[in-house]
């Protein structure tokens, strides 16, 4: 893998409209396309985020009825030098979280949502 080939991740929304102003919004995504209310994907970087509605065929329920749905506790995970400074900039924009931030041997982390659920992880490395 070259360092500068796309990853892709696909994050199941409820509202791709919503899911599409709150990434480019708070987090710099660019859009790159969209079939709203189906689908959206955009792009921040080497991560292109594919954001599937309940429309599209992501959101389709399985041959064994299940249906795919938001949430969870899989995410992506971007790394900070100033992770206080980001929390206060994201709550006063409005974004949930879903702790505080917690401090390790690593570093310090904390959990944003995205209007459905979907987790992003703000990481902060540990001085060295």
């Amino acid at each position: 893998m070259s360092t500068d080939e796309t990853v892709n991740v696909r994050y199941l929304v409820d509202d791709v409209a919503t899911a599409l102003e709150f990434y480019t919004t708070n987090f710099g995504f660019e859009e790159l396309s969209s079939a709203l209310p189906a689908f959206a994907d955009v792009r921040r970087g080497n991560l292109r985020l594919l954001l599937s509605g309940p429309a599209s065929s992501a959101g389709r329920a399985m041959t064994d009825g299940a249906r795919p749905a938001p949430g969870g506790w899989n995410r992506i995970h971007f790394v900070t030098s100033d992770i206080a400074g980001e929390v206060a900039r994201l709550k006063a924009a409005g974004v949930t979280f879903r702790n505080e931030i917690v401090s390790g041997p690593g570093g310090s982390q904390v959990l944003a949502q995205d209007p459905a659920g979907n987790l992003i992880e703000l990481f902060q490395p540990a001085s060295r």
